[in-house]
């Protein structure tokens, strides 16, 4: 039996190859271009979902443009593709399965000319016309099928339509080495075809190195995290810009800088912020603290908070339901869920219904504390939960969180705005330096300076435009809330 389930798998194997547009060679895959597309399609739907998209139709609108062009001329023009700004400070960008390309709008930030974005999004091209995404999921494929050998010779097939939907695991795909090698490559050939100036592209990896190091690589996934050292990647670029010796192309820089002017910069306080352990939203008009000594991060659609050890976790996103009362008993009905006892929580006066239950997890039995509360139209959902063996002992925490949550009233919270970039003129010969201290006290000539790919003693000439930073500029979406 073992024998004849290795050689049904070596059959499939046979069978699943496929010419490479961009190589010419034939490669094994078990994947589809329409189940490809699919993957993307759900990915990308779900990445709205989560991250968001920045919401500016004009920024939408350039960054699509622009990408299509370049995707028309690849060497898969016929796919779906699709272009969209996310709207998440970090400096990013991603491919999905089937032409699904994301660029932050921290990259756009970064970015002085459009030649470099370009070339951004030309790499980006490159993972979907290479099939780096279809040739790792298919090698998955492969060896899952090894695995459980003869058993997947008739489900496997039909289930390849679903690899990658569970969630957003297609965003974590780390290519080798040698894939983003040829990323570049494409890239670097798709922005000479547009027109555009390669001799650009270094500043991009120069710009991304020193990025990464004032962050401390904090947050991923980031752009640099499986790629090539970036004075590895300027090095080959230069070599080949050398020895292909291409013409002077366009880099509309002027173009660029003002598609940036006003471009939001770090995180949006309007979609929630952290402020001495308390999570304020503004446009929703309400606060809640979070527990001391927990990490706690504002997503796109739920804040969620960790205990130390991960023994405990707290949750508060919107409900469908009109009402607290509708949103439990829905939330009763869930299979997972059992036991389900109300309890009296009070939360501010306002309308609220709670319960506490047991649920059955992969983890293993978890209990937990739910509490639905309505508030400016909206009916929210607080959940607390923890093992089984541990609800108790965290029963309290839950309970002060979810009673925190309140009627945001602060004025200086409610007309809180998020730092944009402004694209300025020098009046005169100075240092990029002298001209941030004109700006005003608090800005960085340093952050500055990465933005403009400069350095703070840059000697400026008189007209010439640079970006700086307008505003409070607020670093990250995560809060460590420090006990007390």
């Amino acid at each position: 039996m073992r024998q004849m389930a290795v050689s049904g798998a070596l059959l499939v194997f046979l069978g699943g190859c496929a010419t490479n547009p961009v190589t010419g060679k034939r490669e094994f895959t078990l994947v589809s271009q329409g189940q490809e597309v699919e993957m993307g399609k759900g990915a990308a739907e779900q990445v709205a979902q989560t991250i968001g998209l920045y919401d500016n139709p004009a920024v939408q609108q350039y960054v699509e443009q622009l990408g299509k062009r370049i995707a028309a001329h690849s060497e898969r023009p016929e796919l779906p593709w699709s272009f969209k700004v996310v709207d998440d400070p970090v400096v990013n960008a991603f491919a999905l399965p089937g032409g699904f390309i994301f660029i932050t709008r921290g990259l756009m930030a970064h970015m002085n000319t459009e030649a470099q974005l370009v070339a951004v999004i030309g790499h980006e091209i490159g993972h979907v016309t290479a099939k780096h995404s279809v040739q790792q999921i298919s090698r998955a494929q492969a060896a899952q099928m090894l695995l459980i050998g003869g058993m997947l010779a008739s489900d496997t097939v039909a289930a390849l339509g679903d690899v990658g939907m569970a969630g957003l695991s297609v965003l974590f795909l780390k290519y080798g080495r040698d894939a983003e090698r040829q990323a570049d490559d494409l890239g670097f050939k798709y922005s000479v075809n547009e027109g555009y100036d390669v001799r650009e592209m270094p500043g991009v990896f120069a710009t991304l190195k020193r990025v990464s190091e004032a962050s401390g690589g904090e947050r991923l996934p980031n752009w640099l995290s499986s790629h090539p050292s970036p004075d590895e990647r300027i090095d080959r670029i230069q070599k080949k810009i050398a020895e292909t010796n291409p013409p002077a192309g366009k880099d509309e820089k002027n173009a660029y800088l003002a598609m940036t002017d006003g471009l939001t910069y770090g995180a949006n306080p309007r979609q929630g912020f952290f402020d001495n352990g308390v999570f304020k939203q503004p446009d929703m008009r309400f606060q809640v603290t979070m527990p001391s000594g927990w990490k706690a991060t504002n997503l796109s659609t739920a804040v969620v908070a960790e205990a130390p050890g991960g023994n405990a976790a707290f949750q508060l996103t919107l409900a469908k339901e009109a009402s607290p009362g509708a949103a439990l008993e829905k939330f009763a009905t869930n299979q997972a869920v059992s036991a389900v006892e109300k309890v009296d929580v009070p939360v501010h006066g306002l309308q609220a219904s709670s319960a506490r239950f047991q649920a059955k997890t992969e983890g293993g039995a978890v209990g937990g504390l739910v509490t639905f509360v309505s508030h400016e139209g909206k009916t929210f959902q607080l959940m607390g939960l923890a093992p089984a063996n541990a609800f108790a002992g965290q029963e309290a925490i839950f309970k002060q969180v979810q009673g925190s949550f309140g009627p945001l009233t602060d004025p200086a919270a409610l007309n809180v705005q998020p730092a944009r970039l402004k694209v300025i003129t020098a009046p005169s010969a100075m240092t990029l330096a002298e001209l941030v201290a004109k700006q005003g006290p608090g800005l960085s000539a340093e952050k500055v300076a990465i933005l403009n790919q400069m350095e703070p003693a840059t000697r400026l000439t008189a007209g010439q435009k640079v970006k700086v930073i307008q505003g409070t500029v607020r670093e990250s979406s995560t809060n460590a809330v420090a006990a007390r």
